[in-house]
């Protein structure tokens, strides 16, 4: 079982491969990928029960679905660093017939991804679709999925919630990345939503905050929390307070990192801010 201080060394490493891999090709998303960091490495290697090996059925193991897809670095490093398949293909992200495209996909068949995501909005529909097959096969593993806090102005998103509630399934975490940033700028600028917990509780769900979004210990103390209010007639919301672009200090509370990649100097701060600690690929 990985301790705070392995986590750490693996969210820095991972911080390295997200900046690497965007900078290598001029094209992605490192703020957002930089934001949740944290909270993909922890999920992977210390919340998640996971099985050896990858099959689309995902029976008999916890499950997770990423609806906010354009942050595929981040998710790509973890599943090669959780080994799903191999470290050094993260070389490949964005290439001509890599399996690693900008949003992930489905039929490169790349060990790890369930769901082709990057239409925003959409990622809650499927994670509760896999989680009523879970209640209605007996299946007590618990499905998670990961939203952006921007994506929620979609209209989709409010149908699944309203659904999800209204069918007691009970046995999804749905965490929303709070970090105020989207594309265009600030949530608050572009659309404001007010309170996004008051919505959630207004709605029908059990919701959990997690103030400090980029602490392993916090993201393990509150998810330890999530899961232990599943199989209690509501569907959990997890609401994660995070930086964008945290890590890397002139990528940090700025939308302007959103989908720009480094050049050759900055991509050389960033890596200086994160001491290589597993490896390069």
């Amino acid at each position: 079982m990985p301790n705070t201080q392995q986590l750490e060394d693996l969210t820095t490493q991972v911080r390295r491969d997200i900046i690497r891999m965007v900078h290598k090709v001029n094209s992605g998303h490192p703020g957002g990928s930089l934001g949740c960091t944290e909270f993909l490495v922890a999920l992977y290697n210390e919340i998640m029960d996971r099985k050896e090996g990858f099959d689309m059925d995902g029976i008999g193991e916890d499950l997770f679905f990423l609806s906010n897809g354009h942050i595929s670095p981040v998710f790509y490093s973890v599943l090669a660093r959780a080994g799903y398949f191999p470290v050094e293909e993260l070389s490949t992200f964005r290439l001509i017939d890599s399996r690693l495209q900008g949003h992930p996909t489905t039929h490169e068949g790349l060990p790890g991804v369930r769901v082709a995501s990057g239409s925003l909005g959409q990622g809650m529909s499927v994670a509760l679709g896999a989680a009523e097959v879970k209640k209605m096969n007996g299946d007590k593993s618990i499905v998670y999925s990961l939203h952006g806090d921007g994506e929620l102005q979609e209209g989709q998103n409010w149908e699944a919630i309203m659904y999800a509630a209204a069918k007691k399934v009970d046995n999804i975490i749905a965490a929303v990345d709070l970090n105020g940033q989207q594309i265009d700028g600030s949530t608050d600028d572009v659309l404001p939503m007010g309170s996004i917990k008051g919505k959630f509780e207004a709605f029908g769900w059990t919701v959990v905050e997690i103030e400090e979004g980029n602490n392993i210990d916090a993201i393990l103390k509150g998810m330890a929390n999530a899961k232990s209010k599943t199989g209690q007639g509501k569907p959990v919301c997890v609401l994660l307070k995070t930086v964008m672009g945290n890590g890397i200090d002139f990528m940090m509370h700025t939308h302007e990192w959103h989908g720009k990649a480094p050049n050759d100097d900055q991509l050389a701060i960033g890596l200086a801010q994160n001491p290589e600690t597993l490896g390069d690929y």
